[in-house]
């Protein structure tokens, strides 16, 4: 059942990415700077994927509002935001002059803090 899961939560974790990366884009067109956008490209990003994963990945959950949910979810996910915010900021800070660099950043980080994201929501967020 966990490897299952494990792909279920992946495949969030891909369209999760997808959603970080064009938030980041677009709040850096904004005038965001790297660090000031990735806060609001992550929480999108936490947003599209609860929704895929309380739907998806563990569909069998415990009866709990959905705001208590969310808010489980949302703080399961720092453990694994620190890991993920920590090896972005490794990337830009020392990979120069790509345009790409939030791009790659975005996803190092994203498979830094994938299975600390995991087991924190099957253990703790979704936990029965």
């Amino acid at each position: 059942m966990i490897g299952s899961q494990f792909v279920r939560f992946a495949v969030a974790g891909v369209v999760g990415f997808v959603v970080d990366a064009a938030l980041l884009y677009l709040a850096l067109a904004c005038g965001f700077g790297f660090f000031a956008g990735r806060i609001v490209s992550f929480m999108g990003a936490v947003w599209v994927t609860w929704r895929i994963n309380r739907r998806h990945t563990f569909r069998e959950r415990p009866e709990r509002s959905v705001w208590v949910e969310w808010w489980r979810y949302m703080l399961s996910m720092l453990g694994g935001a620190s890991v993920n915010y920590a090896a972005y900021s490794i990337v830009v800070l020392t990979v120069q002059g790509l345009r790409l660099v939030p791009l790659i950043a975005v996803a190092c980080g994203s498979v830094a803090g994938m299975f600390v994201n995991f087991f924190a929501a099957k253990f703790w967020a979704f936990r029965k």
